[in-house]
């Protein structure tokens, strides 16, 4: 039972981080079409007189080493040094601090805080400082206790990630983790080896903040959308469906929110035993109202239970 209880709770992490978020971070590939050949020209015979025709050999004959020292001396010009993207970001900053209930069943087993204290540095960057924490409740320790602390550093100009941390302890299993994110050379240096990642490639936290730049106004339903994540050694594919909008009542207040689910493949970080549906505020802010996993084992909700420091309007609250 407990390893169950442990993967339903994994999932739920999982969900309240990663389900969203749209990837236009592919590098757009060129098609090549195919040239027609020209047929050529019929030849036209000219008369030159033979003196002529010698004196333009020699002179092809005295060009020829200076053009070849030429082309021995031509170099490609430099690369031209990296410059980090820029998002354009009215969703999110530092003093942010959502709370949430999670119950499983009829019992509220615990709370998550996903917070932004503050600006830190970061290989010569300035980032937000983003926590997230994850823990159950002294009365429901009994059953299974959780003590789980996430750590991101997301730069604040490319809104890409620079450090990531993960701290689990839930129940008798416990697992720490750390990967530096080399955004320029494309390289993530964990503390399980070094692996190759793509441009702007996202950890399992700020794929969720890098989400909510995005405008979402004209999503519909049925439209999916896919990020790059990279976890532990490798760089996952997910997509993510929108299933519609939908008002909703939480402990928090009632919203507009957009629903959508993340189309979870198998293997890696993000397999799991059933389905995952997420309502997120339809403005421009979108923090996660409720998350909804269902399991083997029954079914975890996450509710939005407060919120302070917002960046902007909560326009899709409705009381």
């Amino acid at each position: 039972m407990n390893g169950r209880l442990r993967g339903a709770i994994s999932c739920l992490v999982v969900a309240l981080m990663c389900f969203l978020l749209v990837d236009h971070l592919f590098a757009q590939g060129t098609v090549k079409g195919k040239q027609r050949s020209k047929k050529p020209s019929p030849a036209v015979k000219a008369t030159v007189p033979a003196d002529t025709t010698s004196r333009a050999d020699d002179q092809r004959k005295q060009t020829a080493p200076a053009a070849q020292a030429a082309d021995t001396t031509h170099k490609p010009p430099p690369p031209a040094p990296f410059e980090y993207r820029t998002i354009d970001n009215h969703a999110f900053g530092v003093g942010e601090r959502l709370t949430f209930d999670i119950s499983y069943g009829f019992i509220t087993a615990g709370e998550a805080v996903m917070a932004i204290p503050s600006y830190e540095d970061i290989m010569g960057r300035r980032c937000f400082r983003v926590e997230f924490t994850v823990n159950s409740l002294s009365s429901f320790n009994w059953i299974y206790k959780v003590d789980d602390h996430y750590l991101t550093f997301i730069d604040i100009q490319s809104i890409a990630p620079l450090r990531f941390e993960q701290h689990i302890r839930e129940g008798s299993y416990s697992r720490d983790f750390s990967a530096d994110f080399d955004q320029v050379d494309h390289i993530a240096k964990t503390t399980e080896g070094q692996h190759p990642i793509p441009p702007y490639v996202l950890d399992i936290m700020s794929a969720f903040y890098y989400f909510r730049t995005l405008d979402l106004s004209a999503a519909k339903t049925g439209d999916i959308f896919t990020l790059n994540n990279f976890y532990k050694d490798t760089t996952y594919e997910l997509g993510v469906r929108v299933l519609g909008r939908q008002e909703l009542e939480v402990t928090a207040g009632t919203f507009k929110t957009i629903v959508v689910e993340p189309l979870v493949k198998e293997g890696g970080l993000f397999k799991s035993e059933g389905r995952i549906v997420i309502w997120l505020t339809d403005d421009d802010v979108k923090i996660p109202v409720r998350v909804n996993t269902k399991v083997v084992i029954g079914s975890i909700d996450t509710e939005l239970s407060g919120y302070s420091g917002l960046c902007g309007p909560l326009r899709s609250r409705i009381k």
